[in-house]
C-alpha cells in the first residue's frame, strides 16, 4: 500500500471519528438540556412560591439543526420549545389543603445558548388550565415571636445597609427573569379559614402578567367570570410583589368593569347590573369603591322595575366572603338614601346574615311603592325613614326571614285612588266643621310611626295620621301573607260632633257635644281600621 493511500485512509478515519465525536457531543449536549431545564423550572417555582414542586412531564422540543452547529455554537440562536404537564406546587409542603398551584400544562420558548447563563431570560410563558388556591392567612405570631421577628429584621437591614449595593434584577433568588405570562382557562379560589366553608371561587378566562420579577409588583390585564351574580369582569392593575410566606397578603390593586351581571340568581331581586370602580388591598382582603347601575332593578314579589344607582365603598374578606359596607349612597329613581352594615357569616352558621342600616331623609313615596307593591302606587308624598334590615341565616324564602325595625314620617301625602282620597277629604271637612264645603278637596296628609316586621307581619306603634282639622292615632298590625289589617286607636277632630253635620242634625247633636269633647279635641272617638290594604274598612271601635 502506497504512502499516499495510507494518508488518505488515516484522514478518512480521523474525519469519521471527528464526525462521530460531533454527533456524540451533540447528543450529550441535547440530553443535558432537558434535565437541566426541568431542574431549573422546579428550582424557580420552589424559590418563587416557597413550595414543594412536582412536575409530571417535561419535554424540550429542539428543532432539527446540523449537529456541527449545535456543538460549535453550543445552541446559541437555537430556539427550543419547553412543554410541561401536570405541575403541582404545595405551599410550604402542606398536604392538608389543596395545592396552591395546579397546572395542566405550561409552555415557553428558550434560546438554548442562554440556558446555562447565570440569569435565564424567558420572553413569554403560557399557562393553561391552572388552579390557584390561596391558603388562608396563618395564625398571628405570639408577642415573643413578633419581638424576635422585629429584631431579625433590624439585624438583616443593618447587614444589607453595610454591604455593597447590587442591582436588583428581580431574578436574584431564582436565577430566572420572565418578561410576560399568559394564563387561560383557569380558576382562583380563596380558601376559608375553616374547612366546613366553601371557598370563594372565580373563573379566570384570560390573564396577562407583565414584567414578572421577584421583588417588584407586576402589571396585569384580566378577564374573569364572577360566580354570583354571574357576569364578566375586566380588570387591569398591579399585583405583587408575591408574598411567599403568606400568599393571602400579596398586594393587589387596579380598576375594573363589571358587565351584564344577572341579579336574578338571587331569590328576592332581579335586574342587570353594570359597575365600574377601583380596588386595592391583598388577595385576602380588598377595599373597593365605585359606581353601580341597575336600570331594571326589581323585587321579585312585586316585579316592577325601577332605576337604581349607587356609589359604594366596601371591604371584602377573601377568606370568608364577609362584606362590610361603608356608607353606600344610592338613588332609587328620584329617592336618595344611604346604607351601611355588612353581609357576614358567623361561626356555626351555614349562611350569611345580612344586617343593614338604611337612612332616607327625603324620599318619594311613589318610588318605594312602585318597588314594593304589584299594583300601581296608591299614595304620593315625601318620606323620611330610618330602618334596620336584617335577614338571618335561616332556611326559607327571603320574605319569610326578613326583619325590619325603624321609624318613618310622611309629609304632603295624597292618595292616588279617588275612593280613598274622597274619604280623607270628607274627614278633613268634618274635622274643620265644614261638611258641605267642597272647596276642601285633595287635602294633604301627614303620617308618622314606628314599625317592626317579622314573619311577614308589620306591627305599627304610635301610627299618626293627620289632615287639616283631624288626627288619627293607631296601633296595630298588617299581615302581608293574608293582606289583613287590624288597627285600633282614636280619631280626634277640631270640630265638635254637631259641627260635623249639616241641617237639622247639626242642631240636634248640640246637646251631646260635651260628651265627646275630651283630651283637647272637639270630638274624640275610638275607631278601628280592618279589612285589607286594597279595601280598608273604617268604623267605630265599640
Amino acid at each position: 500500500m502506497s504512502r499516499k493511500k495510507k494518508w488518505l485512509i488515516g484522514i478518512a478515519v480521523v474525519g469519521a471519528l471527528g464526525i462521530a465525536g460531533i454527533f456524540i457531543a451533540a447528543s450529550i449536549l441535547a440530553k443535558r438540556f432537558e434535565p437541566y431545564i426541568k431542574e431549573q423550572a422546579a428550582n424557580y417555582l420552589a424559590k418563587r412560591f416557597d413550595s414543594e414542586v412536582e412536575i409530571g412531564r417535561l419535554a424540550v422540543n429542539i428543532p432539527h439543526i446540523p449537529a456541527l452547529q449545535l456543538v460549535t455554537k453550543r445552541g446559541a440562536g437555537v430556539i427550543a420549545e419547553v412543554v410541561g404537564e401536570d405541575i403541582m406546587l404545595r405551599h410550604k409542603g402542606r398536604t392538608d389543603i389543596p395545592p396552591m398551584f395546579r397546572m395542566k400544562r405550561f409552555r415557553f420558548s428558550a434560546d438554548l445558548g442562554r440556558i446555562f447563563d447565570p440569569t435565564k431570560r424567558v420572553a413569554l410563558v403560557h399557562l393553561d388550565e391552572m388552579e390557584i388556591n390561596i391558603p388562608p392567612k396563618g395564625e398571628r405570631p405570639s408577642f415573643q415571636e413578633k419581638k424576635a421577628e422585629e429584631a431579625d429584621k433590624k439585624r438583616d437591614k443593618a447587614i444589607v445597609e453595610s454591604a455593597p449595593a447590587e442591582p436588583d434584577t428581580g431574578a436574584t433568588k431564582t436565577g430566572v427573569m420572565i418578561e410576560q405570562v399568559s394564563i387561560t382557562r383557569s380558576k382562583l379560589r380563596i380558601l376559608p379559614r375553616t374547612k366546613d366553608r366553601k371557598p370563594l371561587e372565580f373563573d379566570l378566562q384570560d390573564i396577562v402578567l407583565d414584567s414578572v420579577q421577584m421583588s417588584e409588583s407586576l402589571n396585569y390585564r384580566a378577564k374573569l367570570t364572577n360566580p354570583k351574580p354571574p357576569g364578566q369582569i375586566y380588570s387591569k392593575g398591579a399585583f405583587g410583589p408575591w408574598n411567599a410566606e403568606s400568599p393571602s397578603d400579596t398586594p393587589l390593586s387596579g380598576d375594573y368593569d363589571f358587565n351584564h351581571a344577572d341579579l336574578s340568581v338571587f331569590s328576592a331581586i332581579g335586574g342587570i347590573l353594570q359597575s365600574t370602580g377601583k380596588f386595592e388591598g391583598t388577595l385576602g382582603a380588598v377595599q373597593a369603591k365605585g359606581e353601580a347601575t341597575v336600570p331594571d332593578f326589581r323585587l321579585k314579589m312585586a316585579g316592577n322595575p325601577v332605576h337604581l344607582f349607587a356609589q359604594y365603598e366596601v371591604e371584602v374578606d377573601g377568606t370568608n366572603g364577609n362584606t362590610i359596607l361603608k356608607p353606600v349612597r344610592a338613588r332609587l329613581n328620584n329617592t336618595a338614601f344611604t346604607t351601611s352594615g355588612g353581609v357576614i357569616k358567623h361561626d356555626g352558621d351555614e349562611k350569611r346574615t345580612i344586617d343593614l342600616d338604611v337612612r332616607m331623609p327625603d324620599g318619594e313615596m311613589m318610588d318605594l311603592l312602585r318597588l314594593a307593591t304589584k299594583n300601581k302606587p296608591f299614595m304620593s308624598g315625601r318620606i323620611n325613614m330610618t330602618s334596620r334590615i336584617r335577614i338571618p341565616p335561616l332556611s326559607g324564602k327571603v320574605k319569610e326571614k326578613l326583619r325590619l325595625a325603624g321609624k318613618f314620617s310622611i309629609r304632603n301625602g295624597q292618595f292616588l285612588q279617588d275612593t280613598i282620597q274622597d274619604k280623607v277629604d270628607t274627614l278633613s271637612r268634618k274635622g274643620q266643621g265644614q261638611p258641605k264645603d267642597l272647596s276642601i278637596d285633595n287635602v294633604f296628609s301627614d303620617m308618622s310611626g314606628e314599625f317592626n316586621m317579622a314573619d311577614q307581619e308589620i306591627v305599627m306603634k304610635d301610627l299618626a295620621f293627620t289632615v287639616p282639622g283631624s288626627k288619627v292615632k293607631l296601633d296595630g298590625s298588617f299581615n302581608m301573607a293574608s293582606d289583613a289589617l287590624d288597627f285600633h286607636g282614636a280619631l280626634m277632630l277640631d270640630a265638635k260632633v254637631s259641627q260635623t253635620m249639616s241641617g237639622w242634625k247639626r242642631w240636634a247633636l248640640k246637646p251631646v257635644d260635651p260628651f265627646f269633647k275630651k283630651n283637647g279635641a272637639g270630638t274624640y272617638l275610638k275607631i278601628k281600621v280592618v279589612g285589607t290594604a286594597k279595601a280598608p274598612q273604617f268604623g267605630l271601635d265599640r
